[in-house]
């Protein structure tokens, strides 16, 4: 096991044949509990870009690594990006995975700063502006991480996706999820979800706007927590439709569309909110 940034992570490089080297990476966060497999669907649907799925942390092929905090986090994305010598590239994450690229986003420096291109977000939570608030999230992730390392995990999970951000899940999708999500190891999730708990992660809505790169915050339609908080503070929405919390997976087409539009606009940074 590995804690810190002391080995990359697992990735899975999409580059097809006919894209020049100049051409950006779409590099792809999966949220907790998933995987870089989780963007299957909607690889082949964006042809016009080389992507690189990676498993975070915990997670995936990357389950003996470990991070203690965002810091780490942020230090371990760097090293993976340096290691597939990934020059150029559009940060593109999923919840966790959305909020790791926020917070990467937002910090980053040198050379893999100079990279990013722009950062699409999809339901990742901004953060937490009180003390209070931040106090009780982590251990409101406590006592789920508890659960993880000590109940069996189809248990856990079946509450998981009980949760009123998976509300618009149907049983079959539910049961679908729950059987997916049991090929983790859960003592790894736990880690995971404690080391990047929402009462971990700065604030980081002014702190992504400073950066003046192109930023959009893709969210399902359905999604009404999400469609909230981009309302909220403003976030530049891009709804897919058809979709609650994990569009990619509800309506890939839809999501794949609107990565193009955003990507392709003539000055992508008229999409900023």
């Amino acid at each position: 096991m590995s804690a810190g940034p002391a080995m990359s992570l697992h990735c899975l490089r999409i580059a097809p044949p006919d894209v020049t080297p100049e051409t950006p990476w779409l590099v792809l966060l999966h949220g907790l509990l998933g995987c870089g497999d989780d963007w299957q669907a909607l690889c082949p649907l964006l042809p016009e870009w080389p992507i690189l799925q990676v498993d975070l942390p915990g997670h995936g092929a990357s389950t003996c690594v470990r991070v203690r905090d965002f810091s780490e986090m942020r230090q371990q994305l760097a090293l993976t990006l340096r290691a597939q010598g990934i020059m150029r590239y559009w940060l593109i994450g999923y919840s966790l995975g959305g909020c790791i690229a926020m917070d990467f986003a937002a910090s980053c420096a040198g050379e893999v700063a100079e990279g990013l291109r722009g950062l699409l977000v999809e339901g990742g939570n901004p953060g937490l502006q009180e003390d209070t608030e931040r106090q009780a999230r982590m251990e409101h992730d406590a006592r789920w991480a508890w659960r993880f390392r000590h109940e069996p995990l189809s248990v856990v999970l079946a509450d998981w996706y009980r949760q009123v951000v998976f509300a618009d899940l149907d049983d079959e999708t539910r049961q679908t999820l729950v059987s997916l999500r049991s090929r983790n190891d859960a003592v790894a999730v736990a880690d995971m979800l404690e080391a990047t708990s929402l009462g971990r992660q700065p604030w980081l809505v002014d702190a992504v706007r400073r950066c003046g790169f192109p930023f959009g915050y893709l969210c399902g339609a359905q999604d009404q927590k999400f469609q909230a908080i981009a309302q909220t503070y403003r976030l530049p929405l891009l709804s897919v439709a058809r979709a609650g919390h994990n569009a990619y997976r509800a309506n890939p087409a839809g999501y794949a569309q609107q990565i193009r539009r955003f990507i392709t606009l003539p000055d992508a940074a008229q999409a900023q909110g």
